[in-house]
């Protein structure tokens, strides 16, 4: 009987879907600050660039890959088996639940991809591909028996640094000099991941949504409309001004790269906040673009944050987040906006990062008169905690109450079911 208990999960496991042969061809990661790191391929059988930056995360690889905010990086999982439990089909209807896809784009954003043992065999019920696979299916290498322990040690020692993945044939190669190294900071990253044309999600929704896009993540997307919005998505530039009266509410959206190159969107945005009463929510690089528009400047920061375990202080409440406490999130940005004092006038400190102190969120003051809130990390998680997921239906909140003259109660049925707004006192923070 105990025999028998023992042995169940082993035989489990045998019966997991082989991923292709354990044979795999050398390759090596090379850092421009000097060091390297042999170990084997998997993925696409070909050499790449990228800025290399590790993430916590001990779960969702298919949704970090999928993120548009790793856009040129390669990408350095810290957890030590990457792989699993495979890889599902990213499609999925498009309706009031659903944006298209499962994941978080179409296809993997990320450059390449480090891990420390990556699985051969993988199970789960929605599993199609093995993650080898489906880096080859995009053309994206990987790197795997390499510590990615002391990887990691050397990024949050030294910073974010630039790195070449050399494969097959090149991994025996030199290191390349540094002046090889590419640097994708240096281009505008959101301009390659943003939509070309506008286009609609959810038209028949009751509350008008317009989205400047920066690099959404799909969960983004499904957050706003399974609260009952109709969300046009526009690209990062385009001229909000022009059509915002037809429309209850702007929510910027996150993506990838220096803040600085969108300095465009932020000047066409802080001429909406003059103008506008009407709520306006960032997330990620939309929280930068906010605060750029507001007057503050932005930074890079040594090593960035990126996982699902990041503690943020609120240091104001609205809505469903209380001040005081603290808050489990998922994130994923290298910039971050400048703590100063005095703040912006009309603009106050939201969240505070625990562990490092930096900005994570701003909104403005109730003296101001306008809505708005940005925050650094991902209230849709996907993957990561769920703590703050209800900013959603604050927000759509405030703009049903600005189409509708009121707050909606909970026996009102013209408009979606949300909670209410609530004010409280606010929190100063010194510099």
């Amino acid at each position: 009987m105990y025999r028998k208990l023992i042995y169940i999960p082993r035989i489990a496991r045998g019966l997991a879907t082989s991923s292709g042969s354990s044979i795999l061809p050398p390759a090596t990661l090379h850092l421009k600050s000097g060091q390297s790191f042999l170990g084997r391929s998997f993925g696409a059988p070909k050499s790449i660039y990228g800025e290399t930056v590790f993430s916590t995360s001990i779960t969702s690889y298919t949704e970090s890959m999928t993120d548009p905010s790793y856009r040129g990086q390669i990408l350095v999982f810290t957890t030590p088996l990457i792989g699993n439990y495979g890889v599902p089909l990213n499609t999925a209807p498009s309706d009031a639940h659903d944006v298209g896809v499962v994941l978080e784009s179409q296809g993997i954003q990320c450059a390449a991809v480090v891990v420390s043992d990556v699985a051969e065999k993988f199970s789960h019920y929605a599993a199609a591909e093995s993650l080898a696979s489906w880096c080859q299916r995009y053309d994206v290498p990987g790197i795997t028996g390499v510590d990615t322990r002391a990887i990691t040690r050397l990024l949050r020692d030294q910073g974010t640094t630039l790195g070449r993945i050399s494969v097959g044939s090149d991994a025996s190669l030199p290191a390349p000099n540094a002046t090889e190294f590419w640097d994708p900071s240096l281009e505008n990253l959101v301009d390659q991941v943003s939509t070309k044309e506008p286009y609609e999600v959810n038209p028949s929704g009751s509350i008008k949504i317009a989205l400047l896009d920066f690099g959404a993540k799909a969960n983004i997307l499904r957050s706003l409309i399974r609260r009952g919005a109709a969300v046009t998505v526009l690209p990062w530039n385009y001229d909000f001004n022009a059509v915002r009266d037809q429309y209850d509410g702007l929510f910027l959206s996150n993506g990838p790269g220096d803040p600085m190159h969108c300095m465009e969107a932020a000047l066409k945005l802080r001429r909406t906040l003059e103008e506008w009463t009407k709520p306006v929510f960032g997330i990620c690089m939309g929280h930068q673009i906010i605060g750029m528009a507001a007057g503050l400047d932005a930074y890079r920061m040594t090593f960035g944050n990126r996982g699902h375990n990041q503690p943020v202080l609120a240091l104001a409440s609205s809505g469903s987040i209380k001040a005081g406490r603290v808050y489990v999130t998922s994130q994923n940005h290298q910039y971050a906006l400048k703590l100063q004092d005095p703040f912006p006038r009309g603009w106050e400190p939201f969240f505070i990062n625990c562990n490092d102190s930096s900005i994570e969120g701003i909104k403005s003051t109730a003296e101001s008169g306008k809505n708005v809130w940005g925050v650094q990390f991902h209230p849709e998680s996907a993957g990561g905690p769920l703590d703050t997921i209800e900013m959603f239906s604050d927000f759509l909140t405030e703009c049903a109450a600005h189409k509708y003259g009121a707050v909606p109660q909970k026996n009102d049925e013209t408009v979606p079911q949300m909670h209410t707004f609530e004010s409280a006192p606010k929190i100063a923070v010194a510099a």
